[in-house]
């Protein structure tokens, strides 16, 4: 899954694709680099980043998808958590819908994406992007996931959604801090109890610049790599990327070694 910020303040590329022609060669680049999803994203979801209107999402996502779905033949991915914006992303032609909170902020959400009979991702956050770093006691981060996740399941299914249609994401850097981050990637694979493909988001995080000591995301490509290794090794079946070419490598060498496919 690549990510297409078209956002003014996203923490690794904000400002930099918010046009919709350099959105659209962002894509078409994203695309011919391998990526089989592409993520749209007009609200940024960085530690207290603020929280746009409804109205100013809907300007900055529709445009954008609306000149790259007629140019581009693979999924498109809405990353929002509002179900106006969801609604209206996939009537103008995106796939799938990509909720960071997991259909826990719009109370709309699962009934929206039930009519609409799309896929969507579950993410586990505590509290908004404005308050989720001070929200990292966990007895238990896994469990703690897992429990949230498979609550959410439930409410989503029984609001009308299709199992197959839900993919589950743990949430990487949203109210966790490094030690949970690196707790989840060894203990991914509890996550596959709940039955769902899993998504992976650590590209150019926060905590891969700690370990590096780099606080520069866009010279976190190596670390990345790294994380997306271990997400694979440990069950992770989509990962959500800023750098497609290098992870699309990444990805090929560490699912051959850990799926045991076969190599044509």
């Amino acid at each position: 899954m690549g990510v297409l910020n078209v956002t003014p303040d996203s923490f690794s590329d904000g400002g930099e694709f918010n046009e919709p022609a350099a959105a659209l060669n962002q894509a078409q680049a994203l695309a011919a680099a391998g990526a089989d999803i592409i993520d749209v994203g007009g609200q940024s979801t960085r530690p207290g980043a603020q929280q746009i209107s409804v109205e100013e999402e809907l300007e900055r996502v529709l445009s954008v998808i609306e000149i790259i779905r007629p140019k581009i033949n693979i999924p498109i991915s809405v990353d929002t958590t509002s179900s106006i914006v969801a609604k209206k992303a996939i009537n103008s032609g995106a796939d799938i819908v990509n909720d960071i909170s997991g259909g826990t902020f719009d109370s709309s959400m699962f009934s929206t994406i039930a009519s609409l009979n799309v896929p969507l991702v579950l993410m586990h956050i505590r509290g908004t992007p404005q308050t989720m770093q001070q929200m990292t006691d966990y007895q238990d981060v896994i469990k703690e996931i897992y429990s949230f996740l498979s609550q959410q399941i439930t409410a989503a299914t029984t609001a009308g959604i299709k199992r197959e249609n839900i993919i589950i994401d743990p949430g990487i850097g949203f109210a966790k801090n490094l030690e949970q981050n690196l707790e989840i990637f060894r203990r991914l694979a509890e996550l596959k109890q709940l039955d769902c493909p899993i998504l992976v988001g650590a590209s150019r995080k926060s905590f891969i610049g700690r370990i590096l000591k780099q606080p520069d995301p866009k010279a976190r490509v190596w670390g990345t790599a790294a994380a997306c290794c271990a997400a694979i090794l440990n069950g992770a079946d989509i990962l959500r990327v800023h750098d497609v070419e290098q992870m699309r490598e990444v990805s090929m060498v560490a699912d051959a070694i850990h799926r045991q496919r076969e190599i044509n």
